[in-house]
């Protein structure tokens, strides 16, 4: 593809937001969660891991310890049994009574609703702070860059970056705020049914005449 102007990218980008929109119509955090305590320890498992293997073991974990409170009072050990399934069980399970104590410690056991406050504690920076607030709270304060939306923004030429904080400043900049929540949904539903990262299914992708790295 010959050098876009900003102006070009800025219409693609809308134009391939529009399309994928109707390509999936109901997409949304796959994760299992009833308030924001459980979607913030659900992110912090999906680590390294599926979130179709988070899902299956949250409802026993949260039976267990429903809320910040229970799970800072919990045995490590206790916590490591139930989620050992999701892989780096010792470090998780650390990240997730530390973020229960962080909560209980210095908001009152409430899940915070800021940036600032949500990555201050353990277990938590920028990507999982924006799943939290875009998700449980409906605040757009960033766009979820984990690794489907890295390759998918590279691929669609959205950015040039390969740092998660730098792809979300390209990201942020092209597309306007009310969209960022959706954007990381679209591209992740994408990546995951389509764009697949071993054998992409360019010719059935819905975007692929609007992509520079289409095979098709």
């Amino acid at each position: 593809m010959p050098r876009e102007s900003k102006k070009a990218r800025a219409a693609r980008a809308s134009e391939i937001y529009e399309l994928l929109s109707d390509e999936y119509p109901d997409a949304h955090c796959e994760l299992s969660f009833a308030n924001p305590f459980q979607l913030a320890v659900a992110t912090i498992l999906s680590a390294q891991t599926t979130d179709a293997r988070v899902n299956m073991v949250t409802p026993a974990l949260f039976a267990r310890y429903p809320d910040a409170l229970a799970l800072a009072a919990a045995r490590q050990e206790d916590v490591e049994e139930i989620i050992r399934s999701t892989g780096f069980f010792r470090n998780k399970a650390k990240s997730i009574i530390g973020f229960a104590r962080g909560v209980v410690a210095d908001h009152d056991g409430e899940v915070p609703a800021s940036m600032v406050a949500l990555a201050a504690l353990p277990g938590v920076g920028r990507k999982t702070a924006n799943v939290i607030l875009g998700n449980a709270f409906g605040l757009a304060e960033g766009v979820v860059v984990d690794t489907h939306v890295t390759r998918l923004a590279t691929l669609l030429r959205f950015t040039n970056e390969e740092t998660p904080e730098k792809i979300e400043r390209d990201l942020v900049a092209l597309f306007p705020r009310e969209s960022w929540t959706m954007l990381s949904h679209l591209l992740i539903w994408h990546g995951r049914r389509v764009c697949i990262a071993r054998r992409p299914r360019c010719e059935a992708c819905t975007v692929s005449h609007l992509c520079p790295s289409s095979r098709v």
